[in-house]
């Protein structure tokens, strides 16, 4: 059976074109019922929409492409989750890649992205991608980086304060009284990383007695953290550190699990646990996580907000930067060590 146009819809509804074209495109210019009688035409003629000549004719699709760095890690699905919602509102698709911080894989994304010719890119970049996402302006396919501060005024971005976020978390490890802190996460090319740990340095020169060690981690994942708290665990008590500030939540849990199950040094009484983002599992754990909270969902609606304003007047649009401020979620994990009558630390 050939496939069914346009004109044999219109045809059968016994309105014009451009009738049923308002219908698929713009249904708030036809009345409910010419809007019926066209959808009831569709549905007898099995009649299914040329997507790909629309995108042609109007030479953007409605789809929005949205790279993320691991969207295994809970944060990444909420950022996600909101920017879907907010495109559906209007009437956009999402089509999400992960680039598993690999470079070639996000290059990819961003080829086949600008193949589909989407309505816009929302990327959480690997590394430094502005000569890329530069020839991407110039096909007229805007771009807002996620999760990402930048100064660059030819591209919109949301984020957070990391730098605060990372003296948040530390400042209040210092403020329970530990004095030997270890900021594990990795790897140290990842912005959100650097800064966090930038922030965490500046809590740590506030306060004399106070080390900071870096531990470098390949990935910002449980397995990762949990190979990071066995290592700590093979140190001698005294050359343990005090408390643990991990880049995020993901790590930290990893920390937590090896803690507890080789179970040589308990959370928080020997050893303080923060971690970064407040997943839904940090509340869960088996010590309530502490952690530095980002408005993951409204990083992501607020993107789609950005692009859709871009799009809308790529010419006299100004280009925004949006910083939400870190809030500090205090639980279980980082309780101050109780103190002995004689001053010392006790269990």
């Amino acid at each position: 059976m050939a496939s069914m146009s346009v004109r044999d819809v219109a045809r059968h509804a016994g309105v014009s074109v451009g009738t049923v074209s308002n219908v698929l495109n713009r249904p708030d210019k036809v009345s409910p019922a010419t809007i019926e009688r066209v959808q009831a035409a569709i549905e007898t003629l099995g009649f299914v929409r040329n997507d790909a000549a629309r995108q042609l004719r109007a030479g953007r699709s409605r789809s929005i492409g949205m790279i993320v760095l691991d969207v295994s890690n809970p944060f990444f699905t909420d950022v996600a989750r909101g920017a879907e919602d907010r495109a559906a509102e209007e009437r956009l698709t999402l089509l999400l890649g992960n680039s598993d911080e690999d470079a070639d894989r996000e290059k990819s994304y961003l080829d086949l992205f600008e193949e589909q010719r989407v309505h816009g890119v929302l990327l959480t970049p690997v590394g430094d991608e502005s000569a890329r996402l530069e020839r991407l302006l110039r096909r007229g396919i805007p771009t807002v980086l996620v999760d990402r501060q930048t100064d660059d005024d030819r591209f919109s971005s949301v984020s957070v304060d990391d730098v605060a976020g990372g003296y948040l978390a530390v400042r209040h490890l210092v403020d329970t009284g530990r004095r030997r802190i270890a900021f594990v996460g990795g790897p140290g090319g990842l912005k959100q990383v650097a800064d966090r740990l930038a922030g965490a340095r500046k809590a740590v020169a506030e306060t004399p007695g106070t080390e900071l060690e870096v531990v470098e981690t390949e990935a910002l994942t449980v397995l990762q953290g949990r190979h990071v708290g066995e290592v700590i665990l093979a140190r001698s008590p005294e050359a343990r550190p005090d408390a643990v500030f991990a880049a995020n939540d993901l790590l930290a849990m990893g920390v937590l699990q090896a803690l507890s199950m080789l179970g040589s040094a308990r959370v928080p009484e020997e050893i303080a646990l923060i971690g970064y983002d407040d997943i839904d599992f940090a509340s869960a754990a088996v010590v309530p996580l502490s952690s530095v909270r980002q408005p993951s969902a409204l990083i992501g609606h607020t993107a789609v907000d950005l692009l859709v304003r871009e799009a809308a007047a790529p010419d006299g649009f100004t280009h925004e930067h949006v910083v939400f401020q870190p809030e500090l979620v205090v639980r279980a994990s980082t309780a101050p060590p109780l103190i002995a009558v004689d001053g010392t630390a006790s269990s």
